[in-house]
């Protein structure tokens, strides 16, 4: 017999596991004997996932604040706090009495009646996962609060042939709400920068390299750690905007000058360049690149990537036939007025969002837009005021504005936080401290996972709402507070996949889509 802790396998939980009645269990193993075998069965079940979806959100837009923005500098200031703990900025009052965000998201706060705050969102993972980049990038993205078994901070980024890797969030709603048949685009499409793409939890998992996002990059190629283009940054940048000009050098920006038109592109499909948006009529150059690819991958791998390329080959050509230059490309922005382009901000944010709000519109079941450059440890104040705060407050006031006056807003559930929040003291900078002209950092705010803010607007939340309280210092929770995975819940049901879906692995056996609560209160 084998030990206890070998009954089960490594990684899996109990309650993630439906019971399954003998009959059932009889028929599905039979199923190999009439020729309906397992991928018959998963394609079946495929087919009948999103025949009855009660939710009133018809597509998710998630925002994604690469790097873990700060509570106090956000949606949760603590203006009574002593300065090493309120930090610079003063605030702004919101519709909802007493309540107010930071001074720096006016037109938010004015706006504040269209969505609502959650402030307790936190991870119970241990701190040295809850508190770093890399682990806490899985736990949201998968919608989890525990790594796989085996895996740490560190190898949790790499690929692992043990590992038990529960799927994203973003994979789930491919399975379980997947696009309409007459939908040309992937169900889940991810945005706006290729070297945005590599947080760990974005895969499909369990679900198979069938259900995998599809990324889309951005041409802005400056090589900046954040921002918005374009004013694309690195916090270890000059402190003085005197004399300021392209170039590495001091009194110098870091070179942007490729951002100041960005165009969005087809990924890099393994090669060192992407298929630009004006090439995609180009069968016959995609059909190379794909080709290459493939060879590239007979090369290095053997059967499991070879299933991932052809799922990928299947979702690029569907992206293709779907993305022409012209009026019914989501990402031809040619297409949108002038007005419209100024209402979202000239930008690399808002292009973000107003071709998420172009792909929702043709049939995309989840968007995902990250937002770079909220890890600021060092010059955080000025790079909060200077770019962070004013671009997001512009660029997602405009979203909100558009999708309202469309009609769009009641159906679309859209939820943005980062990974983590940041420390309620600003950190000393470390002795020696100097940034690429040689001038001391200011301070910032380093990691913390106890507590963070998510923003939910639209399809199925009732807005105008703050949930959530944290202690005078704004670091831990004295109210309800809500894991990735009710974070997950939500989502899912708001888009009307109910708490006893199910899904199941290669081999057949079944999981539970659903493992924390919807936050009732936004309900």
């Amino acid at each position: 017999m084998l030990p206890a802790s070998r009954n089960r396998r490594e990684g899996c939980r109990p309650e993630d596991h439906p019971l399954i009645g003998r009959r059932a269990l009889v028929q599905a193993g039979g199923m190999s004997l009439i020729g309906l075998g397992l991928s018959d069965l998963l394609k079946l079940e495929t087919q009948a996932a999103g025949s009855d979806r009660p939710g009133k959100a018809k597509s998710v837009v998630f925002i994604y604040q690469s790097g873990g923005p700060s509570q106090h500098e956000t949606f949760d200031p603590k203006p009574g706090a002593p300065d090493t703990i309120r930090g610079e900025f003063g605030v702004a009052q919101t519709h909802v009495p007493g309540e107010l965000f930071c001074e720096h998201l006016p037109k938010l706060a004015a706006r504040s009646q269209m969505f609502s705050i959650v402030r307790t969102m936190h991870h119970i993972a241990g701190r040295e996962f809850r508190n770093e980049h890399l682990s806490a990038m899985y736990l949201l993205h998968t919608g989890t609060t525990s790594l796989p078994v085996g895996d740490t901070n560190a190898s949790i980024a790499r690929p692992r042939p043990a590992r038990i890797h529960w799927p994203s969030i973003g994979s789930m709603i491919a399975y379980a709400a997947p696009t309409a048949a007459n939908v040309g685009l992937p169900a889940m499409i991810e945005l706006p920068r290729e070297d945005g793409m590599k947080y760990p939890g974005r895969e499909s998992g369990l679900l198979g390299p069938q259900y995998d996002r599809f990324g889309v990059d951005l041409a802005c190629k400056c090589g900046a750690e954040g921002g918005s283009c374009p004013n694309c940054f690195r916090h270890a940048e000059p402190n003085l905007d005197l004399e300021r000009r392209p170039g590495t050098g001091p009194k110098a920006f870091w070179n942007n000058s490729s951002c100041r038109t960005p165009d969005f592109h087809m990924p890099d499909l393994g090669m060192a360049e992407g298929v630009g948006v004006s090439r995609l009529d180009n069968r016959s150059t995609l059909l190379m690149q794909l080709d290459e690819l493939r060879r590239n991958l007979d090369q290095r791998e053997q059967a499991a990537p070879l299933a991932a390329w052809e799922a990928r080959r299947q979702q690029a050509m569907r992206f293709i036939l779907a993305s022409s230059p012209g009026r019914q490309s989501p990402f031809d922005l040619t297409q949108e007025t002038d007005a419209t382009r100024d209402l979202y901000g000239r930008e690399e944010w808002g292009q973000g969002f107003l071709v998420a709000r172009r792909l929702i519109e043709a049939g995309v079941r989840m968007v995902q837009v990250n937002l770079r450059g909220w890890d600021t440890h060092q010059n955080a104040f000025r790079d909060l005021k200077g770019r962070l705060l004013p671009s997001l407050d512009h660029c997602l006031s405009g979203f909100l504005d558009d999708l309202s006056a469309r009609g769009l807003l009641d159906e679309t559930l859209i939820v943005m936080c980062g990974e983590m929040g940041r420390t309620p003291r600003i950190s000393p900078i470390t002795e020696g401290g100097r940034n690429v002209a040689g001038e001391v950092f200011t301070p910032g705010r380093h990691h913390w996972g106890d507590a963070f803010p998510c923003f939910f607007a639209g399809g199925g939340i009732q807005p105008g709402r703050i949930i959530g309280q944290t202690d005078a210092q704004g670091g831990l929770p004295v109210s309800d507070a809500f894991t990735p995975e009710d974070l997950a819940a939500t989502i899912f049901h708001c888009l009307g996949i109910g708490p006893d879906r199910e899904f199941h692995d290669s081999t057949g056996r079944p999981y539970r889509v659903y493992r924390g609560q919807p936050i009732r209160d936004l309900l």
